[in-house]
């Protein structure tokens, strides 16, 4: 009686899949637990094994959608006439005829004999936070085969909020279950590691070299589904450039063609010249036809762009923000560092830049106005006796915001370092969860890509961000006479429903006072 195979649940807010690629021929023999299809959801691509051992019968082709419980396959018990065909073939190998290279390969069952004994760990996605429902797996340090180690870091995993590295849970063979961009919720399998296995490799070599034929129909079938096969992700990559699998060459496992091959592919017609090679006229028309070409390129949105944009959204939709305006003469700055810079950085290390200096400002008006550094919380306002200040930074992937802790008891050496550190850690990935949450204020610079003026949006659940822009040369009216200066305008954006106007003109014209007059800060006044 055939077995038929239903799409499994997979999420509780998933109803839907779609098969991406089938890994099996219609009336292929398939042994359990052997990997069929692959199914896409709109979180995750998942593998799909057999629930049985038999013939697989296909109902539903690649790209069909299918609801959660509908029929996939089925697959039909075999009579068992060919089937132990595969270990007579592996004992006889050495003295096998050619016309039996047709029968189920003998290495593979040699190569498996070894790992019937092992035991399969299954590396999942861990906990990285209460926020966190799912992660994307960025890059496999490791392939599929590859010896692994203890606590070897295999690959590494990205949320909305920051990347991580995921260590082996144990020593033995690595087989990865979801490629490189795939979207695994918390708690799925990433991949299973046979502790106690052996490679495979040096066990399929003696078959190979006494029946040469044998092995070729092997690397023929392998071919088949892996070499110049795209993995879900790469196809979808693949179909939007309108590039073909066929002329791209895949650098994974077995020749498969994964997500970094797509994104690297250049669209073109390299196959055309290959086939009219003999016509020089068409050939020398393909090649110039590139030039002249008006490309459109598509990207999927990262899990970070796609948390930030949906964050901004729910800011200017859900608070009442207002930005006010104001400007600073940074020569009493830019006077006191200038003097000081070279031992300030001989003494601690460090460069005196400008962020210590609005930091240290910042945290001092923010205590004079307790309203600035607070949040709202359904209907109560909680008001925070610390300032945590956020650090906007551009990073790789996108835009982060570290916090620097307890700033109001850092001093200027103190605040440099913390800014160089985390902005050394943004920029390599390496930011914990921990180093982008809690801060209750923050400062963002687009002044250094150029930025004269603009209106930050608050970063939820603060109810106030203080931008900084590029500092100018301009004329100013000092003590009745015209002056050159350099002038920095500074932006606050405020959340009205907390913050009154008198508040944040306030804060900032005490911000603009104490960068004007240094001193203030080191005297505390």
């Amino acid at each position: 009686m055939a077995i038929e195979m239903k799409v499994p649940a997979v999420g509780e807010s998933i109803t839907e899949v779609t098969v991406a690629t089938w890994n099996k021929k219609e009336g292929d023999y398939v042994k359990l637990d052997e990997v069929l299809c692959e199914l896409e959801s709109d979180k995750a691509t998942f593998e799909l094994p057999a629930e049985a051992e038999g013939i697989l019968h296909i109902v539903a082709s690649e790209g069909d959608v299918l609801p959660i419980g509908a029929i996939i396959c089925s697959i039909e018990p075999a009579a068992g006439a060919s089937i132990p065909a595969a270990p007579v073939v592996a004992e006889a190998a050495p003295s096998a005829p050619v016309a039996q290279s047709d029968a189920v390969p003998a290495p593979v069952a040699v190569a498996a004999a070894p790992e019937t004994n092992a035991k399969v760990i299954e590396i999942k996605v861990p906990a990285v936070g209460e926020s966190i429902t799912e992660v994307t797996v960025s890059v496999w340090n490791k392939k599929s085969g590859d010896s692994v180690k203890l606590d070897e870091v295999i690959c590494e995993l990205e949320s909305d909020k920051a990347t991580f590295e995921l260590p082996a849970e144990a020593s033995g063979i690595l087989e990865i279950i979801a490629e490189s961009g795939s979207v695994v919720a918390i708690g799925g399998i990433l991949a299973k590691i046979s502790v106690g296995a052996v490679a495979a490799s040096p066990t399929v070599a003696a078959p190979v070299a006494v029946a040469p034929v044998a092995s070729a129909s092997v690397v023929a079938a392998d071919s088949s589904y892996a070499a110049g096969h795209p993995s879900p992700a790469a196809a979808k990559i693949l179909d939007e450039k309108g590039i073909a699998a066929n002329s791209v060459s895949g650098s994974g496992v077995g020749g498969r063609i994964t997500k970094e091959d797509a994104q690297n592919a250049v669209p073109g017609a390299p196959v055309v010249p290959a086939a009219v090679s003999a016509t020089p006229a068409v050939s020398a028309t393909v090649t110039t036809g590139p030039s002249d070409s008006r490309g459109v390129r598509r990207e999927k949105m990262s899990s970070l762009r796609k948390t930030v944009a949906r964050r901004l959204v729910a800011v200017k939709n859900e608070t009442a923000m207002l930005t006010t305006f104001n400007e600073v003469d940074m020569k009493p700055v830019m006077d006191l560092r200038s003097k000081y810079k070279d031992k300030f950085k001989e003494k601690h290390g460090v460069g005196l830049g400008f962020m210590s200096f609005f930091t240290k400002a910042v945290c001092v008006a923010l205590k004079e106005f307790p309203s600035v550094n607070a949040k709202i919380d359904g209907e109560e306002m909680i008001f925070h006796d610390y300032c945590d200040i956020s650090i906007a930074v551009s990073a790789p992937k996108g835009l982060v915001v570290p916090v620097i802790r307890s700033a109001e008891h850092l001093s200027l050496a103190g605040i440099e370092s913390e800014v160089v550190r985390l902005a050394m850690k943004a920029r390599d990935n390496k930011l914990s969860l921990e180093e982008m949450s809690g801060g209750t204020f923050t400062i963002t610079n687009g002044g250094v890509f150029g930025s004269m003026l603009s209106t930050p949006i608050i970063n939820a659940p603060q109810v106030a961000i203080l931008g900084m822009h590029n500092i100018v040369e301009r004329a100013v009216v000092v003590d009745g006479q015209i002056v050159v200066r350099p002038i920095m305008y500074l932006a606050l954006s405020y959340d009205h429903r907390i913050i009154d106007g008198k508040e944040s003109v306030s804060f900032l014209v005490r911000v603009k006072q104490l960068l004007e007059d240094p001193a203030r800060l080191l005297l505390d006044i």
